[in-house]
């Protein structure tokens, strides 16, 4: 994949997604982190959506999308500020159903003639609503009387409702946990159905999307390979085509999309930058150029980019550092073979959704990613994305369609910059090779112990720190090694891998007895959030 390149991410698609055959639910986020679930879970049941940013979706792209229905996601601003973002008064005028979740439900309320007030009793994690009515999206769900678990995130609540709403469900501190105006078809709340800790939440979802909005729910992976082939062929025409290959799942996937669609004028460039892990490159020499019959140009720049490294412990100035010097030696290959028309990587929503903060809106940053960034004017070529809108699981279930082997298709997320953010500190090719040693013992044990598949991203990270140790009779003085492995379905959010002892006593013995300076092991045992997933 190729670091530091990626179109404009705040404005939506230049042109749908999804075929005009298929039925289309418009999702306006308003900055919340799981803002993704909701288009996963609306997804899982077979329902095309996509996501725009609140404050860049202007009445004639709402219009021209022409969405069966508009869900407003959760947001971290306050409606009861000023300068909080509001839904463009278009979403309410279209005739189609539209479903408020959280900060969503509150600025649906205020801007229908609703008041929202801040609250004295936030809610914040696990809580229970008390079903007082029925409506549309708990049909079959949840009756009047019961007592249903769901997930919150709110310190404001609504005070007054709309003219036209009524209440069908509460909370100790939310009395309209749930609105709805059947005649309008608006919906409303106060949880988030999108999380896995609302149990209910998916079919409260589809109710929405297929009871209220009347989707077919059609769409499928089979159908966006082919819709996404006939894109490709589209905006290429006979352009030549260059792929920034990792050999990670990403990549792979759209380069074997790619080459579906275009056959030989695509050429893949991979860049090996020294800093993947034990037999990587290799492989992906073997699987692209062998079976798949890609043209592939192999640079090896390891020595470049552990130069430019050297000396470097800031994560943020590895990422940069990387990305740019990435770019300029993918640049230097694509000029090798006569240039290209187009750009293509394998970047997914997830690293633009982390990565963007919108001009004026509610988003916020968390970490820049490898692959998200500006692309030089200089090498002036056109990107093509073909994953862009698809979450991981996504990707993989579309990689089984295009017939990549499971080898690839189910192997863990790698970063970009590679072991350079998971080596604590600054980055050389020693400190390479032992977190290369100590990855692969980890990685072995979990294979054999057949707990791969079970596992989002099993890790090894060199920290910046040494300890006391002894072996044999002598006192070591090496680094400290932790181990890293979590539980996911997209990335988004993520719990640790409950190993047991027995097992991480075993890879820790293995590593501080075949690793030549680690002499401890530790497990990392944090979620995210508050954590990430990566160390840096």
């Amino acid at each position: 994949m190729l670091q530091g390149a990626m179109t404009d991410p705040a404005a939506p698609p230049a042109a749908p997604l999804a075929a005009s055959g298929h039925d289309r639910i418009l999702i306006l986020d308003f900055g919340s982190q799981v803002t993704q679930l909701i288009a996963r879970r609306l997804r899982e049941n077979g329902v095309y959506c996509e996501i725009w940013p609140c404050n860049a979706a202007p009445d004639a792209r709402i219009a021209e999308f022409a969405p069966r229905g508009v869900v407003l996601s959760g947001g971290p601003a306050s409606v009861t500020t000023d300068e909080s973002p509001r839904a463009p008064d278009l979403v309410f005028r279209m005739g189609v159903p539209v479903l408020g979740i959280c900060y969503g439900q509150q600025t649906l309320a205020a801007q229908l003639g609703g008041a929202v007030e801040n609250s004295d009793h936030h809610e914040f994690g696990r809580a229970f609503v008390d079903v007082t009515g029925e409506c549309a999206i708990t049909k079959d769900l949840w009756a009047p009387g019961a007592r249903e678990q769901v997930w919150m995130s709110h310190g404001d609540r609504i005070t007054r409702l709309p003219p036209g709403f009524r209440s069908v469900a509460s909370s100790e501190g939310a009395p309209f946990a749930v609105i709805a105006d059947d005649e309008r078809r608006f919906y409303g709340t106060m949880f988030h159905p999108e999380v896995a800790h609302t149990p209910h939440g998916s079919q409260l979802l589809r109710n929405f999307a297929q009871g209220v909005c009347g989707c077919r729910g059609d769409w499928t992976m089979a159908g966006f390979r082919a819709e996404a082939v006939e894109r490709i062929r589209a905006q290429v025409g006979s352009g030549r085509v260059v792929c920034g290959l990792s050999g990670g799942v990403d990549s792979s996937v759209a380069a074997v999309l790619l080459h579906e669609a275009i056959g030989d004028q695509l050429t893949c460039i991979f860049v090996d930058h020294g800093l993947l892990r034990a037999g990587e490159a290799e492989e992906v020499d073997r699987t692209f150029r062998d079976r798949f019959n890609i043209r592939l140009v192999h640079r090896d720049a390891s020595d470049v980019f552990l130069k430019a490294l050297a000396g470097t412990t800031d994560p943020e100035r590895k990422r940069k550092t990387i990305g740019s010097l990435f770019i300029d030696v993918f640049e230097e290959e694509q000029a090798k073979i006569g240039g290209a028309d187009f750009l293509a990587q394998g970047t997914l929503y997830p690293d633009v959704i982390e990565s963007v903060s919108f001009a004026g809106g509610p988003s916020v940053t968390i970490k820049s990613h490898h692959n998200v960034g500006g692309l030089p004017e200089r090498m002036r070529m056109r990107l093509v994305e073909p994953l862009r809108e698809l979450f991981k699981d996504e990707v993989r279930a579309l990689g089984r369609e295009l017939g990549l082997p499971e080898a690839i298709v189910g192997r863990h997320p790698f970063p970009g910059p590679g072991l350079a953010i998971r080596i604590l500190g600054e980055v050389t090719r020693e400190s390479c090779d032992i977190l290369r040693k100590a990855d692969r013992i980890y990685l072995e044990e979990i294979r054999a112990a057949g707990l791969y598949d079970a596992i989002w991203q099993a890790f090894a990270v060199l920290l910046p720190v040494r300890s006391v140790g002894v072996m044999g009779d002598g006192r070591t003085y090496d680094q400290v090694c932790a181990l890293r492995a979590v539980t996911s379905t997209d990335g988004m959010t993520a719990d640790v891998y409950p190993f047991d002892m027995g097992f991480l006593t075993r890879v820790s013995n293995r590593i501080v007895n075949e690793v030549r300076g680690i002499n401890r092991v530790t497990y990392d045992i944090t979620s995210k959030p508050p954590g990430t997933i990566e160390w840096e």
